[in-house]
């Protein structure tokens, strides 16, 4: 044999490599076929469950009227909030205030209370922009604490006073949505306060001893006086008719010798009615 037939590979040497070579292929068919079985499987399910809430989504729930394809979100949200198409609104709640019990007294009074409000709208579905924005309210208020005087002969240190204010003025219908709306107002009217709580429940007085005044301990004398408020109203809805109510404002008072401001807050309910 030469040399050459010596380097020429056998016909069974080269069956032995080809069986070799193909044997991994072989142990891996299996494999690719059980993938391809899991994947087909994967996809007919998510088919199926994507079928099945296409059609959920169409069809509607026993005892339910059927739901519109082209149904929006805000056709689908919970009420619809007010129209604000109401005539009328009067709102009631609770009233805290500051104020200053005499011309000369260096500290305020805080004081505690309640306020009653009504409102008018004059046309609010009205096409004209003043008119579906303006409206006429009427507003009374009373308050009461206990302010601090001066040091005095009397032993006083901390008195009761009160207050009763009355007004009315315009009201601003600004923003609103089916959530809040924020209304401006402006009230003119009277104020009056009773400062002598202290004087008239004083202890009588042995014999000699005169007795306290307002003016001894640095108090207004029970009088009456010019009166006003400005500020806004917020209403957050809780349906068609009723709001809570937060309303700031800044008062003005005349019983002195000048007019002086003080803040104020109310809140309470709002109710709406007399719709045209």
């Amino acid at each position: 044999m030469t040399d050459a037939e010596n380097l020429q590979p056998s016909a069974a040497n080269r069956a032995s490599a080809t069986r070799k070579m193909f044997q991994p292929m072989k142990m891996t068919l299996p494999a690719v076929r059980r993938a391809s079985k899991a994947s087909a499987l994967i996809l007919t399910a998510a088919f199926a469950v994507t079928s099945g809430l296409r059609v959920s989504a169409q069809v509607a729930a026993p005892g339910t009227a059927p739901v519109k394809s082209n149904t929006t979100a805000t056709a689908l949200a919970p009420g619809s909030g007010p129209s604000y198409e109401n005539h009328w609104e009067i709102f009631g709640g609770l009233l805290y205030a500051n104020g200053q019990a005499g011309q000369n007294l260096p500290k305020h009074f805080n004081a505690g209370g309640g306020e009653i409000e009504g409102t008018y709208w004059l046309s609010p579905s009205s096409s004209s922009y003043l008119l579906s924005h303006l409206g006429v309210s009427a507003d009374g208020r009373f308050d009461a604490g206990t302010t601090p005087l001066n040091p005095n002969q009397f032993n006083l240190n901390r008195v009761l006073v009160q207050q009763f204010m009355g007004g009315a003025g315009p009201s601003w219908r600004g923003p609103k949505n089916r959530y809040v709306a924020i209304d401006f107002h402006g009230f003119g009217g009277v104020t009056h306060g009773i400062f002598d709580h202290a004087i008239t429940g004083y202890p009588a007085s042995p014999q000699g001893v005169t007795p306290p005044t307002t003016g001894a301990v640095g108090l207004y004398s029970n009088r009456s006086g010019g009166w006003a408020a400005a500020g806004s109203s917020i209403d957050f809805n809780q349906g068609k008719r009723w709001a809570i109510r937060l309303s700031p404002d800044i008062t003005f008072e005349h019983y002195g010798t000048e007019l002086r401001e003080f803040f104020s807050i109310s809140g309470g309910a709002l109710y709406r009615f007399g719709k045209k």
